[in-house]
């Protein structure tokens, strides 16, 4: 994924940007760790999909996105093996930026051509696990929260506060 914002740019990840990656998560999703081995497997099996955003040459932000089975997010930490032959949803692993990458419009960016990538994979929904009260972001790009009894122990495994959203497409 390539966009061209004026103050930087989101740009295709690769394995080089893995340091980058986890000092990312370390700061913005410390609550929720995750191995290298994580996001070095989402890379590899759906690369056109996991994204980096730079500014002056640093790393500000990061997009790992997949498709996946509708209702059955990814626990944390936990390698997928592999992406499913029929996808059902299109799953966002994860957004993170920096505070200081915030308010630049990269996250809106991001999503927005996240979304029309899953668009064009042909799946019905866009879903994630809305964490660190960000909610009321994912919900200005038309994602709701959907009630699924059969993920609450999953979501307390993030923290009570989180939700599994949907958008439609």
């Amino acid at each position: 994924m390539r966009v061209e914002l004026k103050n930087g740019h989101w740009r295709p990840m690769t394995t080089t940007d893995t340091a980058s990656v986890s000092a990312i998560a370390d700061r913005v999703h410390a609550s929720y760790p995750e191995d290298d081995a994580v996001f070095l497997e989402r890379l590899r099996l759906y690369p056109e999909g996991c994204a980096m955003f730079e500014q002056a040459g640093r790393a500000g932000a990061y997009a790992i996105t997949h498709p996946w089975r509708y209702g059955e997010p990814p626990a944390l930490n936990v390698l997928l093996g592999a992406i499913p032959a029929q996808p059902t949803t299109y799953y966002i692993h994860d957004i993170a930026l920096l505070p200081e990458t915030r308010g630049s419009g990269a996250g809106s960016a991001i999503v927005e051509a996240v979304i029309a990538h899953a668009a064009a994979t042909g799946v019905p929904n866009v879903s994630l696990v809305a964490v660190n009260n960000s909610g009321p972001f994912w919900s200005r790009f038309g994602f709701e929260v959907v009630h699924e009894p059969k993920l609450a122990e999953k979501l307390l495994s993030y923290d009570a506060d989180a939700r599994f959203m949907v958008r439609k497409l």
